[in-house]
């Protein structure tokens, strides 16, 4: 007699149907967890070896923001940053304590200031033009003599032109302050065009040379438009330098009526006199207000001319 064994139907491994599966997620090893413990430590440690850097380096333009809020004897002799009290009176006191309000002084800065941005995007993009796109014996030679002005003091060239500018009768005026920049003289604005139109396609040249257009019809109709970000960070540069520019306006300017804004600062402090360091310290404050406003609303601009004019 013979028997069958019957065979059962082996396990399936598949989930039946209609049943949820609930996959176990891997566990993170101790080492993991050790790990990302540690990079979280170091990015504490580094923000707050950031915001102690950041506190150290604007305490000075705290404390003069507070200064300017303090009576005159007790600038010096209270150091910190608490007010018992707000003295108001130091920038009504300080706009016009000089022979003209200080509104004046600012004017003739807004002046110089828009004659040399002028200057630097009509005489430097040009400049930039014609060492980027076009081909000239001695390019290669006048680009390099270029560069080396960047490494030449101002302080170098200030007699010459000071002995030129004064025969022909510009001392005291603003012309010694703007002329110069519409002669491109700023190499450092020229090679940052330069970098800038190189990273431009030559294609967009020969695509408008194909249709009729000469240097000048390519340089204002292609080039120009594509270069916003780098005339915008001339512009703020250029914005920057020029509304504090101290020694330049001091050479020239010898007239109190065409004093610029760090010029007019300086006939705040007297030698012979008491100085008025709440008032100085005021008008300080007002006079950084176009500068922080600029680069507020350019930063973008400034950020994203400098990171598309990297050397290629």
């Amino acid at each position: 007699m013979t028997t069958k064994l019957e065979t059962l139907p082996a396990a399936s491994n598949k989930p039946a149907a209609g049943k949820p599966t609930n996959p176990r997620k891997p566990r993170e090893s101790r080492g993991t967890l050790a790990f990302s413990q540690s990079a979280r430590t170091k990015a504490l440690i580094k923000h707050a070896i950031l915001i102690v850097t950041g506190g150290v380096m604007i305490y000075p333009l705290l404390w003069m923001v507070v200064s300017s809020l303090r009576a005159n004897e007790l600038i010096f002799r209270e150091p910190g940053l608490w007010l018992n009290s707000l003295e108001m009176a130091n920038y009504a006191d300080g706009w016009s304590a000089l022979t003209h309000p200080f509104g004046h002084y600012m004017l003739n800065s807004a002046v110089v200031v828009l004659g040399s941005i002028l200057g630097n995007l009509i005489s430097c993009s040009m400049a930039a033009y014609a060492f980027a796109r076009l081909q000239f014996t001695g390019q290669k030679i006048f680009f390099g003599i270029m560069l080396l002005t960047i490494m030449l003091p101002f302080h170098v060239v200030i007699v010459p032109q000071y002995i030129l500018f004064s025969q022909i009768g510009w001392v005291n005026t603003f012309w010694p302050l703007i002329v110069p920049k519409l002669l491109a003289t700023d190499a450092f604005f020229v090679f940052l065009m330069v970098q800038f139109i190189r990273g431009i396609p030559k294609e967009l040249d020969e695509a408008a040379r194909i249709d009729g257009a000469g240097h000048p019809r390519i340089f204002l109709r292609v080039i120009l438009p594509l270069m916003v970000p780098a005339l915008a960070t001339t512009t703020i540069f250029t914005f920057i330098w020029t509304w504090n520019d101290f020694f330049g306006a001091l050479i020239y300017l010898t007239d109190p009526d065409m004093f610029t804004v760090p010029v007019a600062l300086r006939a705040f402090v007297d030698s012979q006199s008491a100085t008025s360091w709440g008032s100085l310290f005021a008008m300080s404050i007002v006079s950084l207000l176009p500068v922080f406003l600029v680069f507020l609303f350019g930063q973008r601009f400034l950020i994203k001319g400098i990171a598309t004019t990297g050397i290629k």
